[in-house]
């Protein structure tokens, strides 16, 4: 057996939806490897949405969806191998590897369950050790210019490259003549939407985000992406059970109204080729009418809330297709590191907040809160 310190959540009661989890620090026993696995150390991890979703228990329980007496959260981050897998492919021991966090894949090489959240007996890098599956140990490139700590927060940028990939081509399938440089791709904030946004940036697109700290837009406009301060538009994110006569309501037709006419502006009275929506919820209706025709709504991601309400008859009117990924594909996760390193598109180090291993339910408080001073969270496990 595998002995090693850990952060654990577990089930919640039966019965009755349970509310929010926390971590516990424990000593753990994990199984020893199977021959198509690794023993690997955790040496900075990212902490990530679907973590939070987990201590929420929302959507879901995972460890009762599991059946697992605990789950060890951590799905993104480095690790170096301690053990390597005897069967299949492995990286070799002492190697420093991005862990990629396929629990179960299609044919086709994308996720279908993740390792550490709902891949049943899957425990992740909270834990001073841990067993992964060789195949989804990817070695840093030798000798790397890029610091550790920018390649700690890879997690928001893998499955960015996947959805930009996917999302522009629809775009482009409608719009096979357009010149990016006179179309403007809108992001609501985020990580993910930082990064894809460097994408369309890259590739000549207008580019704008929202943002409602003065930190996250300096960021923001230092990426060359127009910032719009969301503190501008009191109001937007309107409940949904509220009237139509209510003063929230009309303070949300204010402000909604005042962002259109903003990103008119920025797009030449065209609307958004295309919307990057990673938070759904009271933002999605806004989200509708910030598309242009023919442009794409594109997410991979649910932060606000997972169902969406459509008319169908108007979308079909403006053509606008509906682009939504998850993660991205095993075979693409050498290409996109290899292009990462060559371009430099990865978070500065200066951009990643970090946490000690000690300092983790305060890192998990602070992500659940909106507190986190940084798109890219990160924390250190063992030293290197």
């Amino acid at each position: 057996m595998i002995k090693a310190d850990a952060w654990v959540l577990r089930p919640g009661p039966a019965g009755a939806r349970p509310g929010p989890g926390e971590l516990v620090r424990a000593t753990v026993r994990l199984p020893e490897p199977r021959e198509d696995e690794a023993l690997v150390e955790a040496i900075m991890g990212s902490w990530e949405a679907n973590m939070t979703h987990a201590l929420q228990r929302s959507p879901v329980d995972i460890c009762r969806q599991r059946q697992d007496p605990f789950a060890i959260l951590g799905n993104i981050g480095i690790v170096r191998v301690l053990r390597p897998a005897v069967a299949g492919f492995s990286p070799k021991e002492g190697d420093l590897c991005l862990f990629l966090a396929f629990g179960r894949r299609d044919e086709n090489g994308y996720a279908e369950l993740i390792h550490g959240y709902d891949m049943p007996g899957t425990h992740g890098l909270l834990a001073t050790r841990t067993v992964v599956p060789g195949d989804c140990l990817l070695p840093l490139p030798p000798d790397s210019r890029h610091p550790l700590a920018s390649w700690a927060g890879y997690g928001r940028y893998f499955p960015a490259w996947d959805n930009w990939r996917v999302a522009k081509r629809c775009w482009r399938a409608q719009q096979r003549e357009a010149e990016p440089s006179e179309h403007l791709i809108f992001g609501w904030g985020g990580g993910v939407a930082l990064a894809e946004l460097g994408l369309a940036r890259r590739e000549g697109f207008r580019t704008a985000m929202t943002a409602s700290c003065d930190d996250r837009l300096r960021v923001i406009a230092e990426h060359g992406i127009t910032p719009i301060d969301r503190r501008d538009y009191p109001g937007l994110a309107c409940p949904a059970e509220t009237g139509p006569e209510d003063e929230a309501a009309r303070a949300h037709r204010r402000a909604e109204r005042a962002l259109l006419a903003r990103l008119d502006t920025l797009s030449d009275g065209r609307g958004c080729a295309v919307v990057v929506d990673n938070l759904g919820g009271p933002l999605f209706p806004t989200t509708l009418r910030a598309a242009a025709r023919l442009g794409v709504i594109t997410t991979c991601g649910w932060k606000a809330g997972m169902r969406l309400e459509v008319g169908r008859a108007a979308e079909c009117l403006r053509r606008h297709v509906h682009v939504h990924t998850h993660a991205w594909r095993h075979g693409d996760s050498a290409t996109i590191r290899d292009f990462q390193e060559s371009t430099g598109w990865l978070p500065e180090p200066w951009l990643t907040a970090h946490y000690e291993f000690d300092d983790i339910p305060q890192l998990a408080r602070d992500h659940a809160s909106g507190r986190a001073p940084s798109y890219f969270p990160t924390y250190t496990v063992n030293p290197l």
